[in-house]
C-alpha cells in the first residue's frame, strides 16, 4: 500500500470522492466521518457491533455524478474489546487499490470487488430500508411501488391489496412518514394491518424515531398483544417503537414485558437485545434482563449468545461484567454465568 493511504477514509477522498458512512447492523444510522475515523484507527471501539463485526455501509460518489452512489457493505471484523482489526481493513484497502487503483467510480468499477471477503449482501428487508434513506436523504424521488403503498395505508385499497405491496414500497413508506399524511394515516390502520404487512413494515420502523403520538399508540399495542397472547404482534409491536425518541415509552414497555408471562419467551428476549438494547444501560433492568434469559429452558445456549451480544456492545460492557460479580443473583442466573466459563 502507498505510505499516504492508510484508512478507508483517506481512500475515498485521494479518489476524489464525496462519500458518507452507515452503521447498517443493529439500526441503521450515519456515524459522521470524525468518529469513523476514530473508529478506523482503532482510538475507540465501534459502537453497536453485531457478532463481531462492524457492519458498514460507504455511500460514495464523484463530483459530476449524475448517477447513483456507489456502495460498499462491509462486513469488518472486530476484536473482544469491540475495536476494528485493523489489518483486516488493510487487507481490504488493498484489495481496493489492487482491483481498482484509485479510480473508484465509473465502468470500470462494476463487479471488480464481488468475490472480495469483506464485502456481503444485507438481507432484503435492509437492503430496501437502506435503499429508501439513501432515495429521502438525496432528495431523490421513492422507487416505483411507492404510490401503491402510500394508498394502501391512507386505506384507499381494498382489503385484499396488501398481497401486492413490494416490500421496496413499504420502506420507501416508511422512511416518509413526515409527507403529507402518512403518519397520521399508519396511526389509524395500524391496529387493523394483517399481519403479513406488520411484519415488512415493522423491520423498516425499528430504523426511525416513530412520533411520540405513534410511539403511546405502539405501547398501548404492547400491553394488548400480552394480554391477548398474540406473540407475533407483539414482537412487531417491539420492534417498530424500538427505535422511538421517546426514550422513556420504550423503556416503559421493556419493563412491562419484563414482568410479563413472555419474559422467558426466546423471541421476545432476542427482540429486546437485538433492538432495545440501549435501554439496558439501567442496570437494574439489565440484570432482570438477563435473570429472564437464564430462566428460558426452550433454547439451548440463549443465555450465552444474549450475554456475548451485550457484553460486546461499549455502553453496556461495565454494566453487563459487573453483573458476573453481583452478590444477589439467583440461583438460575448464578449457574448460567457459570457454564459461560466451563
Amino acid at each position: 500500500m502507498t505510505a499516504q493511504i492508510s484508512t478507508l477514509g483517506e481512500l475515498l477522498s485521494a479518489a476524489g470522492t464525496q462519500w458518507r458512512v452507515y452503521d447498517i447492523g443493529r439500526r441503521i444510522t450515519k456515524i459522521d466521518k470524525q468518529q469513523f475515523a476514530q473508529i478506523e484507527t482503532a482510538q475507540v471501539p465501534y459502537p453497536s457491533p453485531l457478532a463481531g463485526h462492524a457492519l458498514v455501509a460507504i455511500q460514495f460518489w464523484d463530483n459530476q455524478a449524475t448517477a447513483d452512489p456507489y456502495v460498499w457493505f462491509l462486513k469488518l471484523p472486530l476484536d473482544e474489546q469491540s475495536k476494528l482489526v485493523v489489518a483486516s481493513r488493510d487487507h481490504f484497502a488493498s484489495m481496493v487499490l489492487e482491483a481498482l487503483g484509485t479510480e473508484l467510480t465509473g465502468e470500470q468499477a462494476d463487479g471488480k470487488l464481488d468475490n472480495n471477503p469483506y464485502v456481503f449482501t444485507p438481507n432484503a428487508n435492509k437492503l430496501a430500508a437502506f435503499n429508501a434513506l439513501l432515495k429521502k436523504e438525496l432528495n431523490r424521488p421513492a422507487s416505483q411501488y411507492y404510490e401503491y403503498s402510500e394508498l394502501y395505508f391512507a386505506g384507499k385499497l381494498p382489503q385484499d391489496a396488501w398481497q401486492n405491496l413490494a416490500v421496496q414500497g413499504i420502506a420507501d413508506f416508511a422512511f416518509r412518514l413526515d409527507h403529507g399524511q402518512n403518519n397520521a394515516n399508519l396511526q389509524q390502520v395500524w391496529s387493523s394491518l394483517p399481519i403479513e404487512v406488520k411484519q415488512p413494515l415493522s423491520a423498516m420502523l425499528e430504523h426511525i424515531s416513530v412520533s411520540t403520538a405513534f410511539s403511546e399508540q405502539l405501547q398501548n399495542a404492547i400491553n394488548t398483544s400480552i394480554e391477548q397472547h398474540n406473540l407475533s404482534e407483539l414482537i412487531c409491536n417491539l420492534r417498530a417503537i424500538s427505535g422511538s425518541k421517546a426514550t422513556g415509552l420504550v423503556a416503559q414497555s421493556v419493563d412491562i414485558l419484563l414482568q410479563s408471562h413472555y419474559r422467558f419467551e426466546a423471541d421476545v428476549l432476542l427482540t429486546l437485545a437485538g433492538r432495545c438494547w440501549e435501554v439496558f444501560s439501567e442496570p437494574e433492568r439489565l440484570f432482570k434482563f438477563l435473570e429472564c434469559a437464564a430462566n428460558n429452558k426452550q433454547v439451548e445456549g440463549l443465555f450465552a449468545s444474549i450475554f456475548a451480544d451485550l457484553v460486546a456492545i461499549p455502553t453496556l460492557r461495565p454494566h453487563v461484567l459487573a453483573i458476573l460479580r453481583a452478590e444477589n443473583r439467583s440461583d438460575e442466573l448464578s449457574r448460567a454465568i457459570g457454564r459461560l466459563f466451563s
